[in-house]
């Protein structure tokens, strides 16, 4: 069975856009063309993912994604904005978005980052490791949770997945390309800023004092590690 996706935007130029392009690669979509109803049809269905406009009535999208985030519902979820300020890119990540694109946009990049999130979410699905421990925290891939003592700490799917990327490679400085390519499968050098975006996220998570992180240390001109701290 294809898989399905949801699309949310009030315009049906581009609903009728995404919408050919999408099935057109092989995909069943459904359409919402608010956020209210987004989210009633979340919480009735299930979706691969969620192709969500920011600009939208009755909830716009930062509001949808932050409501199915605090009710457990982690579907992927692809933020399209015709804003191109940095600040709704990365307020969107904060909301727990996997990714977003600006409008305009081509429908084959649409495309290339469906597959790209879809193929990770299916990587993660697939794999099964063993608990993992880096100091106090404990880390349980397949819950996507950790815990810092005896304390549970929940994620995203993409923070989660970041953190196991990290905490596999302890002791390595990952460069943000090298992330950006591993966590988010992106063959080509995007917006670094997404990498940044979700270690602060994480930092704040699981590190005593974010200001001054000792389990995830940024390496000036190189990237990040994880280290055990001292």
């Amino acid at each position: 069975m294809s898989q399905k996706i949801l699309i949310v935007d009030d315009e049906k130029p581009i609903v009728t856009l995404l919408n050919y392009n999408i099935e057109n690669a092989g995909f069943q979509t459904d359409v919402a063309y608010d956020g209210r109803e987004a989210v009633q049809k979340c919480e009735t269905n299930e979706y691969d993912l969620i192709v969500l406009d920011l600009m939208l009535p009755e909830m716009d999208g930062m509001e949808v994604c932050r409501h199915l985030r605090m009710n457990k519902i982690d579907t992927p979820i692809l933020m399209l904005t015709a804003k191109d300020e940095e600040f709704d890119k990365v307020l969107g990540l904060e909301m727990g978005a996997d990714d977003y694109l600006t409008k305009p946009f081509s429908p084959k990049e649409v495309i290339a980052r469906i597959k790209a999130i879809l193929r990770r979410s299916k990587k993660s699905a697939e794999q099964s490791f063993n608990l993992m421990k880096v100091g106090a925290l404990v880390i349980y891939p397949e819950r996507y949770e950790a815990e810092m003592d005896s304390n549970t700490i929940s994620f995203t799917r993409k923070e989660f997945e970041l953190l196991f990327h990290l905490a596999k490679n302890k002791g390595k400085v990952i460069s943000r390309d090298q992330l950006l390519s591993s966590v988010w499968d992106y063959d080509f050098v995007g917006d670094t800023r997404i990498v940044d975006v979700h270690i602060s996220h994480l930092r704040d998570k699981i590190e005593p004092n974010s200001k001054k992180p000792v389990y995830i240390k940024t390496v000036r001109g190189l990237g990040y590690k994880m280290e055990e701290p001292i």
